[in-house]
C-alpha cells in the first residue's frame, strides 16, 4: 500500500519582498508553525510575529501545507499584523467606511436597534445568571450526597473502600467541569483542498494540532447538516467538542488523535457510500457522535486486563465490556451538562432513541463481539433492506467497527506510525501483567511479537473479511479501501520473509561459530 510520489514533492511559492521576487520551498509535511517561521525569515520579519498572507488581488491565503501554489507572475505578499500602520489609501478607505456607516445608521435606525439588542442581551444575561445559580445548587447537592455516601461507607466498616481495584474511576477523577464561557480554541479556516481531503480515507491525520482537529470535527457536523437537524447551538457544539477532547487521556494509541482518526474515517465513509441518500440525518448524527465518543477516558489497558486484574470497572460492569460501558457512561455524563448538551433541543422520545443507538454502537466496538456482529451482517447483506430498522442498526454497528480499526486502509506513511503506537500501549500492558503475575497475550508480549507478525493475521482474518463484506453493499469502497488492505497485507508478508531470512542466517552463523569452537 502506498501513495503517489507527488505526496513527497516539496511545495514552492513566490513572495513579493520589497519589490523583489523571493522563492520559498518547503515540505508538504511541514507544520503551519514551521511555514510561518519560514515566511517571516524570507520577508525579513522578526520570528514569532503575527503575520497574514495575501494574493495580488488582496485575498487572504491560508498558511498551511495545503495552500495553493503561485507563480513569479502572481506573487504573494506577507504582511506583519504588529505594525498597526495604515497608508494614505487605507486612511481614505477608513473615511469612506465611516461615512457609509453613518448613512446606514440613519437609514436603518441602527441606534434604536442597538438599544433593543442591548435590552434583550441584558435579559439573556439574567437568564444565564439564573441558570448558573441552578448549576451551583446542583453541585452543592452532589457534594452533600458525596459526604453522606462517605459517611455511610465509614459506618459500614469501610468495605466499599477495600474493593481490590487497580484503578479508581470514581467521580472525583473526572474532568467534567461545566464550561459557561465561550470556548477559546482558535477558529481554523479550512482550505478547499483540506475540505476535499477530509472526505477521503487517505487523509493524513498526523499533521494537525488539537485545535485544528476540533475545527475539522466542527466542520463535519455543519457540513452533514447535523447542527440544523438537531437544532444545535453552535457554541454548545464547541463546548461539547472541548469536553470530549479533555476526556481523552494521553495514551500512546487510545487518545484524542485516535478519536479524530475514527471520526474522520466515519465522515469519509458517509460521503464515499452516499449514506445520506439511503439513511436518515438522525442516523448520520448517531454514527458521527458514537465515533467521537467511542473511546472516552480509555485507561490504556484493555478489557482482558480489567477483568483479570479485577479493576473497579470490571467489578462495576460485571466483566461485560467494562471499557465500552465506561466510554458510554462518560459520553452521557458530558452530555448531561447543559453547557455541552448538543441534543438539548431534541424531543424526549427522540433523544431516548438516539441515546440507545449511540450506546449500541459504542458497545459494538468490543472486539470480543466481532464474530457475532459480522456473522449477523453477513446473513443480511445479500438481501439488505434500508427500510428494515434491524438491518440498518446492524450496518451502523459494522460501520463503526470498520472505522475503529481502519488505520491500515490509509497510506503506509500514515498507517505505520499507528502500529508503533499500538505496540507501545500493548507492551506497557504486558509489562504490567508480568509484574502483577497476570496472563500475558502473545500478541502483546514484547519478547514474542514483531510488527509483521502483529499485523498479518489481523489484516488477513479480521480487516479484509469485514471490509469485503461491506463491499458487497457498497462496491465503490473496493479501490479506495479494500485494495489498500490487500497491499498492506502483502507489504507485511514481505517484511516477515525478510525477518525470517535474517533470523535463519543469524541462526546458521551462530551454529557455524559453535562448530568452529568445538573443532579447536
Amino acid at each position: 500500500m502506498g501513495s503517489s510520489s507527488s505526496s513527497y514533492a516539496p511545495k514552492t511559492i513566490y513572495l513579493d519582498v520589497d519589490g523583489k521576487v523571493q522563492k520559498v520551498v518547503f515540505s508538504r509535511h511541514c507544520s503551519p508553525c514551521d511555514i510561518k517561521e519560514l515566511l517571516c525569515s524570507s520577508s525579513n520579519i522578526p520570528r514569532n510575529t503575527a503575520i497574514t498572507m495575501v494574493d495580488p488581488e488582496g485575498a487572504l491565503v491560508s498558511i498551511d501545507p495545503t495552500m495553493p501554489t503561485n507563480s513569479p507572475n502572481s506573487l504573494y505578499k506577507v504582511i506583519s499584523l504588529s505594525t498597526g500602520q495604515l497608508g494614505d489609501k487605507e486612511d481614505m478607505f477608513q473615511n469612506v467606511l465611516s461615512q457609509v456607516a453613518e448613512q446606514f445608521s440613519r437609514a436603518f435606525r441602527i441606534n434604536e436597534l442597538k438599544t433593543e439588542v442591548t435590552n434583550r442581551l441584558a435579559m439573556l444575561e439574567k437568564r444565564v445568571e439564573l441558570e448558573g445559580l441552578k448549576v451551583v445548587e446542583i453541585e452543592k447537592c452532589k457534594n452533600d450526597l458525596k459526604k453522606l455516601r462517605d459517611e455511610m461507607t465509614s459506618r459500614g466498616g469501610g468495605r466499599v473502600g477495600n474493593c481490590p481495584c487497580k484503578y479508581n474511576f470514581s467521580d472525583d477523577g473526572k474532568k467534567l467541569n461545566p464550561r459557561r464561557d465561550v470556548p477559546s480554541y482558535p477558529k481554523y479556516t479550512l482550505s478547499q483542498e483540506t475540505i476535499e481531503a477530509l472526505k477521503k480515507p487517505t487523509f493524513d491525520v498526523w499533521h494537525w494540532e488539537h485545535n485544528e482537529m476540533l475545527s475539522c470535527l466542527e466542520y463535519m457536523y455543519h457540513d452533514l447538516g447535523l447542527v440544523k437537524e438537531f437544532n444545535m447551538n453552535p457554541i454548545t457544539l464547541k463546548r461539547w467538542l472541548l469536553g470530549i477532547q479533555e476526556n481523552y487521556r494521553s495514551n500512546p494509541f487510545h487518545n484524542f488523535r485516535h478519536c479524530f482518526c475514527v471520526s474522520q474515517m466515519m465522515y469519509g465513509m458517509i460521503n464515499l457510500c452516499n449514506l445520506p441518500e439511503k439513511m436518515t440525518l438522525t442516523d448520520m448524527g448517531i454514527l458521527m457522535t458514537a465515533a467521537v465518543c467511542h473511546d472516552l477516558d480509555h485507561p490504556g489497558y484493555n478489557n482482558t486486563y480489567q477483568i483479570n486484574a479485577r479493576t473497579e470497572l470490571a467489578v462495576r460492569y460485571n466483566d461485560i465490556s467494562p471499557l465500552e460501558n465506561h466510554h458510554c457512561a462518560v459520553a452521557f455524563q458530558i452530555l448531561s451538562l447543559p453547557e455541552c448538551n448538543i441534543f438539548a433541543n431534541v424531543e424526549l422520545e427522540a433523544y431516548k432513541q438516539i441515546r440507545q443507538a449511540i450506546i449500541t454502537l459504542i458497545l459494538a466496538t468490543d472486539m470480543a463481539r466481532h464474530g457475532e456482529i459480522l456473522d449477523s451482517f453477513k446473513h443480511k447483506v445479500d438481501s439488505f433492506d434500508f427500510t428494515n430498522e434491524e438491518h440498518v442498526t446492524c450496518l451502523k454497528m459494522v460501520l463503526i467497527k470498520c472505522c475503529d480499526i481502519s488505520n491500515e486502509v490509509r497510506p503506509t506513511e500514515v498507517a505505520e506510525p499507528w502500529v508503533d503506537c499500538l505496540l507501545e500501549e500493548y507492551f506497557m500492558q504486558s509489562d504490567r501483567e508480568k509484574t502483577e503475575g497476570l496472563p500475558v497475550a502473545p500478541f502483546m508480549d514484547r519478547d514474542k511479537v514483531t510488527k509483521p507478525t502483529a499485523q498479518i493475521g489481523f489484516i488477513k482474518f479480521v480487516l479484509i473479511p469485514m471490509f469485503e463484506t461491506v463491499m458487497k453493499l457498497f462496491p465503490q469502497i473496493e479501490e479506495i479501501m479494500v485494495q489498500p488492505l490487500r497491499d498492506s497485507r502483502d507489504h507485511y508478508e514481505e517484511l516477515k520473509q525478510i525477518d525470517d531470512a535474517m533470523t535463519e542466517a543469524q541462526k546458521k552463523k551462530t551454529e557455524n561459530m559453535s562448530l568452529g569452537g568445538k573443532k579447536k
